[in-house]
Formats: structure tokens, sequence, C-alpha cells
């Protein structure tokens, strides 16, 4: 203990004879730690290259034990280290995607932060996303609902609950999702990202990748991202992949500057028979719900053990807006023989935007059993997946004019049109109405016998859609819980939906 102090008295005297002789010049700077020499920077935005020289100075506060150790070893402590970081000509355009990989502390940050600072205002960092944490996300991305929805759905936010949740509610891998969306809206050319996806699990870090750069090349933007995971190369498919070693050591290559094919995790995975059983493992997943009636084939969609999605294709109801522009007329028995319709689609929300729906759709398709295949969804109008699949799209399907006058009824009673999804509050509101609101009600959805109101009634499994006396008399009948599903329906009968048509090479 005592040699401690002499040798700390000692080193303390010294430099105090050094202050005296004028040799120490550590006080004015004393608080300096680490400082970037930039002495060649250049970005010549014509040729689209970056050249990089870049050092760095270290310089050690002033301690009672950082006193000892530099006198023990003799280091100096009054003067500053450099470290040269980067010495390296970049060649990388405004559409590249730029890999730059390496060990923590090698120089990447610091190579990230001198390409920003020469983008100036055409970039945007991953961490200048601005977040609301509390608005529901569709009122956060989007000059409208449309845009929105488009937005989300790029990312693989693409689920109807989702859009209602707020960016606090949501778990990590979709808060890197919604970022990226906002990178997207910014409508800056260089998305810069440091420590891409690093506290992401694995699968997640790909999936994002693989997104990230197709929607990037989609739209002639360039993105450069930093991360000490090797991992990603392929999802990412960088046109330039830089690794970053300590000191000088780089190592630089060059690709084409091409959209990756698919996600490394799609081959991991494979479509088999399924049940209904897989439907009901997913069917949280889905914005309509679990009830699915009159099945006539399921598929599933595994990686090793793991459900990823599920597909179910039922028998078609009596009508259907669009069928009449691409069909002959058919009876019933025909329609059952000929004709099927993709009931629900889901997809597992980890592995969601790479391209799995389409997948799904175009592999089962010929195994429906059917020459033809119908589809009527609303999300079709953002994401064109079907379409990708093979289905051919016909025709938009607006609310029928039954549909509309029951509508119309709500309101006057006083129901808020763009509320009628929620069961609390329908419910709430019939409990409001009077027995002669009630039997108003009842008397106009017999009058207008929508199929899929019908299909709420049906009693046998092998008429799905159920018979007209039936209904009839169910409705007569029906409690304020039926009712409230009749309600619901309608508020599901409101929305804008596509309609699409696949037709078997077999078909007459």
């Amino acid at each position: 203990m005592r040699k401690g102090k002499s040798d700390l008295t000692r080193v303390r005297k010294k430099l105090a004879e050094r202050k005296v002789n004028g040799e120490c010049r550590i006080a004015r700077r004393r608080d300096e730690f680490f400082r970037i020499r930039q002495f060649r920077r250049v970005y010549d935005r014509a040729a689209g290259k970056f050249t990089f020289n870049i050092s760095y100075e270290t310089h050690t506060k002033l301690t009672p034990r950082s006193l000892v150790v530099a006198e023990a070893f003799g280091l100096g402590i009054d003067e500053a280290q450099r470290f040269k970081v980067l010495d390296a000509e970049l060649q990388i355009g405004p559409r590249d995607s730029v890999y730059i990989t390496g060990d923590s502390g090698s120089g990447k940050s610091v190579l990230l932060r001198a390409i920003r600072a020469d983008l100036g205002d055409e970039a945007i960092d991953l961490s200048e996303a601005q977040v609301d944490p509390e608005k529901p996300l569709i009122e956060t991305v989007g000059a409208t609902v449309e845009e929105g929805l488009e937005l989300l759905s790029k990312v693989g936010l693409n689920d109807a609950f989702l859009f209602l949740r707020t960016y606090s509610q949501l778990s990590d891998g979709q808060k890197y999702r919604y970022r990226i969306a906002k990178l997207i809206e910014s409508g800056k050319q260089w998305w810069l990202m440091d420590e891409f996806a690093a506290t992401l699990d694995r699968d997640t870090a790909k999936i994002i990748a693989f997104n990230l750069q197709k929607i990037a090349r989609q739209q002639g933007k360039a993105v450069i991202a930093a991360t000490t995971h090797g991992d990603l190369f392929e999802d990412l498919n960088p046109s330039v992949h830089v690794h970053k070693r300590f000191g000088e050591e780089i190592q630089i290559n060059y690709y084409p500057n091409e959209v990756a094919a698919e996600c490394s995790l799609v081959r991991e995975m494979r479509i088999e028979q399924g049940t209904i059983a897989d439907w009901h493992k997913l069917s949280s997943f889905h914005y309509r719900g679990h009830l699915v009636v009159g099945p006539r084939r399921i598929f599933r969609l595994v990686r090793e053990e793991e459900l990823c999605g599920v597909i179910v294709y039922c028998y078609p109801p009596p009508t259907c807006f669009g069928r009449r522009l691409m069909l002959p007329h058919m009876t019933m028995q025909e329609l059952n023989q000929k004709l099927s319709i993709i009931n629900r689609v889901v997809i597992h929300p980890k592995y969601r935007t790479i391209g799995l729906g389409a997948k799904l759709i175009m592999e089962t398709l010929p195994f429906a059993g059917t020459p033809y295949v119908e589809m009527v969804a609303v999300m079709a109008k953002y994401n064109p997946f079907a379409e990708k699949a093979g289905m051919q799209r016909i025709a938009e399907q607006q609310p029928t004019e039954g549909v509309l006058r029951i509508s119309e009824l709500l309101s006057d009673f006083g129901f808020d049109l763009q509320l009628l999804g929620s069961s609390r509050y329908v419910f709430s509101k019939i409990e409001e109405l009077n027995p002669a609101q009630i039997g108003k009600l009842k008397e106009l959805f017999i009058k207008n016998k929508h199929p899929r109101f019908k299909k709420e009634f049906a009693i046998s499994r092998h008429q799905p859609f159920g018979k007209t006396s039936d209904y009839i008399e169910s409705v007569k009948n029906a409690d304020n819980v039926k009712i409230a599903k009749l309600i619901k329906l309608v508020g599901m009968l409101l929305q804008t939906k596509v309609y699409l048509l696949w037709k078997s090479t077999l078909a007459a």
C-alpha cells in the first residue's frame, strides 16, 4: 500500500516538473477522449464513388490510476495516439444494396457515419425514423388510409389487428418493420442502418433483410446496412459487400445489383395435406375469425415441425359478384362439381412478406379438386399475392343494394357503420333498440337474403349456405346475439373486395 502511494507521488512530481518546464500540453484538451481525423473523404456524385481515408485519435483522461499505469508502462499519457480505420475506395451508387460486416470495434460505425455525413439530406438513418408510440399504426403512416395500408403491408404488418395497434404494443421485430415503413415514407434516396437487425432472432433478421432489399430495389433506393452478423448475405443479396477487419484491413466485393430470388427460409418449407385443426391453430391471426363452414380441402405450409401457413378451400356460394362475368350459369350441383372458393389464407405473422401467400395458393390450386377456383378478398386490393399466384383479377365487388338498405336502416337507428366490426359495440346498440325497431331489422334481413346471411343459419354442413325457408324461420326467432352476428356481417359486406378467378388448363 505504501509502495503504491509513493509511486503515485513520484509520478505526480514528475508531471508537475514537466508542467513548470512547459512540457505538459494536456490541460487545454483534457476532456477530449476520441476524435476522428478526416484526412481524405470525397464523394463523387456523378460517378457514385466514395473515397475514404479515416483515422481517429484517442486521448486518456488523467486519473490517479491512469497515471500509475502510464508511468509503469511508459505510455506517454500526454500524447494522443492515432489509429487508421479505413483507407479504401468504395464504388457505391444511389441504387446499391451495401452490406458492411466485421467484428465489433473494427470501424463499421465510423464508416457509416462518414457516409451519412456526405449524403446529408439525401439520406435517413433507421434511428432517425419518427414514431408516435401511442397512436394506432394506421394513423401514423401514409397520407391516406389506402396509402397507410399499402405501406404497412409492404413491410409485413399486413394484419387487420396490427393496423389498429400502437407502436408501443409491437414486438421488437414488428417495431423494426414499422421503422422500415417510415424509411419508405420519408422519400429519401439512401437508407442507412447501423447494427442492422442485431437484436432480432436470426429467422426474423433474414426475413427483414430479404424484404428490405426487395422493396429498396423495386423503388430504386439504396440500402447501406452494417452489422456484426454475416448470416444475412443471401437474403440481403448485396451489390457491394464490405468486410471490415481491425486496423486498415478491408475486403470489398462487387456483385450484380439484382433482387434476391427468394428468402433463404422458403427452401426449408413444404406444403402438404392439412386438417381443420391446422386452421384453428392459426385462425387467431386471420381478421375474419375462426368459423369455416363446408371446407373442401385444406393444405398447410410447414417448416420442419413448425406450422407456417394454411389455406382452406370450400364449396362455392350460390351467387357471387364477378362470377357471371367469367362463367356460364350453373346449377348448384354443377357449381359444387366445377368450382371451389378460397375461403381462408393465413400466414404466421413471423413469415409474412416473403411470398408465402402466393406460394401457398399457386402450389395448391391444381389440387383443389375443381377446374375453377374463385377468391373474394379485401386484402387483395393492397397486396396482389393471389395475382402473383396465377389468379386473374376480374372485378371489384361493391356492396349489394340489399346490404346498403340494411346499412341505411342501421344508420337511422344510430349505429356508426365504421364500428360494425366490434361485437361489443354492436350488441350494446341492439340493447338500446325497442321491439318495433328489432322487428324492422328482422324484416329487412328476411327481405334481403344475402348468401352470407343464410350461411350464418345453415343447419347442415352438406348445405353450407342453408335453405331459404330455414333462414326465414331462424331470423324470425333470432335473439339479440344472432342479430348482432348478422349486423357484423353487414359491416364485412360493406367493404370493397376484389373478385379473382383461376381456370385450370384442363377446364373445358
